[in-house]
C-alpha cells in the first residue's frame, strides 16, 4: 500500500510531501506523486499522539465504553497509541485479561491499544498481581497501575518497584492517601467549605508522592506519577529529578484548565478524581509542564454512562472523557498562553510518552524509515465541543459548548488512514 501526504507543514515550518509505503515513511521531498494523494493543505503534520492513561472499561463495563469506541475517540483526538488502565471487570491482573484487551485493540484497528496491568490482585492492595506473567504475555505489559486506587501499603509498593525492575517496568501510582480522603468529594479548600462537601486535601496526594519518590530512590526503580494536580506535587517531582531519581509525571488536560470554582453549581460533570484544584495549582501545573518537570500529558479519559453522571453530586461517578478534546485543551492552556511551542506539545504528547512506555513505533521523528503513525492538525481552526458528536460511547465532557483551538483533521495508524477530514474511517466513513 502506497500513498502521499502532499503539502504537509512540519514543525520547522517547511512544506513537504511525505510518501508512505507499507506503513513506513519512504520518501520526504517536493513534487512526490506516489500512490493515492492526501492533501494536507499546508496544515501541521506531527507524529501521532500517545496517551499513557486511558480507561476503556472493557471487559465488564461496555455500557460506558468499549475498546473499539475508545479507539475511535482516540483516532478523532489524533492519538495513534493509548494505554488501557486495569480497572475493568474482571480486573486486568492476569495474562489472560491483558491479552484480551490487546487483541480487541488490534481487531478494532483505529489505534494501537497497550494494556496496563494491575499492581495488586483485584486492585485490592493486598498482594501483587501476576506482574511477570503479564510482562511475558503477548501484550508485553511494561506499565502497571492500580489507578482509581492507590497502592497505599508501603511494603507492597516497595516489592512492586523491586519486581518490575527486573524487566525495566514502571509502576504508575495514583497518589491518594486513603485515610486522608474518606468520603471526599472535591478539593479541600474555600469552595468545599462553602458547599459543605467533604474535601480531598492536597497533602493526601503529596504524602504518597513523597513516599514513593523515596522508595524509588531506595530501590533504584522506575516510578510514574499519574495525574499530578497540586503545586506541592510539582515541587516534589522537581526535587526528585534534581536528585537524579528515576521519576516521571503526567498532568491531565482538565487540570491544566479547570478549577474547583466550577463545582459551585454542583454539576457532576466536574466531579473527578483527583479533583479539580485551585488557580494556584493550575498555574503551577502549567509551569511544571512547560519547564519539563512534568514529562507528559495523560488524558485520564474516564467514560461513564448518563445515569452515573446525571444525578445528584454525591451519588455521581468520578471522571471525565478527554481523548477527543485533549490536544485542543493543551493548545488553549499552553500554546495560546505562550508557555509552550508546538514542538514542546509534540514532545509532551507524543515523543516522551512513547519513550517512557517503550512504544517503539510511536512518537518518532518524521523521517524516512519511521512508522507512519501520523496526525494532521489545522492549527488555525476553532471548534465548539458538542457532546453528541463525540465518538466515545459516554458523553461526560466538562468542555461542552466551549470553543477550543486547533482541530485534528487526519490520523494515520501504521500507514492506514483511520480519520479523514475529522470523520472516522472503517471501510466507509462512519461518524
Amino acid at each position: 500500500m502506497e500513498f502521499t501526504i502532499a503539502n504537509a507543514r512540519l514543525l520547522d515550518g517547511s512544506v513537504v510531501d511525505v510518501s508512505v509505503t507499507n506503513g513506513v515513511i519512504s520518501e520526504i521531498g517536493n513534487g512526490l506523486n506516489k500512490g493515492e494523494k492526501v492533501d494536507a493543505a499546508k496544515n501541521l503534520l506531527i507524529p501521532g499522539l500517545v496517551d499513557l492513561h486511558t480507561h476503556l472499561r472493557e471487559p465488564g463495563r461496555e455500557d460506558s465504553e468499549t475498546v473499539a469506541t475508545g479507539s475511535m475517540a482516540a483516532a478523532k483526538g489524533g492519538f495513534t497509541a493509548i494505554s488501557a488502565m486495569a480497572n475493568t471487570f474482571p480486573v486486568a491482573d492476569t495474562a489472560g485479561v491483558v491479552e484480551q484487551v490487546y487483541r480487541l485493540g488490534q481487531e478494532a484497528g483505529f489505534c494501537d491499544v497497550f494494556p496496563i496491568g494491575a499492581v495488586t490482585q483485584g486492585l485490592a492492595g493486598k498482594s501483587l498481581a501476576e506482574l511477570g506473567a503479564m510482562a511475558n504475555s503477548k501484550a508485553r505489559v511494561r506499565i502497571f497501575s492500580d489507578d482509581g486506587k492507590c497502592v497505599s501499603d508501603s511494603l507492597l509498593m516497595r516489592r512492586a518497584l523491586e519486581y518490575v525492575k527486573t524487566f525495566n517496568g514502571i509502576i504508575a501510582q495514583h497518589a491518594q492517601e486513603p485515610a486522608l480522603t474518606v468520603d471526599s468529594q472535591m478539593n479541600e479548600g474555600v469552595v468545599s467549605s462553602k458547599l459543605g462537601l467533604v474535601g480531598w486535601p492536597a497533602v493526601a496526594e503529596e504524602a504518597i508522592i513523597a513516599r514513593d519518590i523515596l522508595l524509588a530512590e531506595h530501590v533504584g526503580s522506575r516510578l510514574h506519577i499519574c495525574h499530578l494536580t497540586t503545586a506541592g506535587g510539582v515541587d516534589l517531582v522537581r526535587f526528585a529529578k534534581s536528585r537524579g531519581i528515576n521519576v516521571t509525571a503526567e498532568v491531565t488536560p482538565h487540570h491544566l484548565l479547570l478549577t474547583d470554582d466550577l463545582v459551585s453549581n454542583y454539576d457532576p460533570v466536574f466531579k473527578v478524581n483527583p479533583p479539580l484544584r485551585t488557580e494556584r495549582d493550575v498555574l503551577a501545573l502549567r509551569n511544571g509542564l512547560a519547564d519539563g518537570t512534568i514529562d507528559i500529558v495523560g488524558t485520564d479519559h474516564a467514560p461513564h454512562p448518563t445515569e452515573d453522571k446525571d444525578c445528584e453530586w454525591q451519588s455521581a461517578a468520578f471522571g471525565m472523557v478527554g481523548l477527543e478534546t485533549a490536544l485542543s485543551v493543551v493548545v488553549k492552556a499552553m500554546i495560546d498562553t505562550k508557555l509552550m511551542s508546538w514542538a514542546d506539545l509534540v514532545n509532551r504528547m507524543s515523543i516522551t510518552p512513547a519513550k517512557i512506555a517503550g512504544y517503539e513505533r510511536h512518537g518518532q521523528q518524521i523521517k524516512v524509515g519511521t512508522a507512519a503513525n501520523l496526525t494532521i492538525i489545522d492549527t488555525s481552526a476553532n471548534w465548539i465541543v458538542d457532546r453528541n458528536r463525540l465518538a466515545s460511547k459516554s458523553k461526560n465532557t466538562p468542555f461542552e459548548g466551549m470553543q477550543l483551538p486547533a482541530q485534528v483533521l487526519h490520523t494515520f495508524l501504521n500507514g492506514k488512514q483511520v480519520l479523514k477530514d475529522g470523520v472516522i474511517m472503517n471501510g466507509g466513513a462512519l461518524e
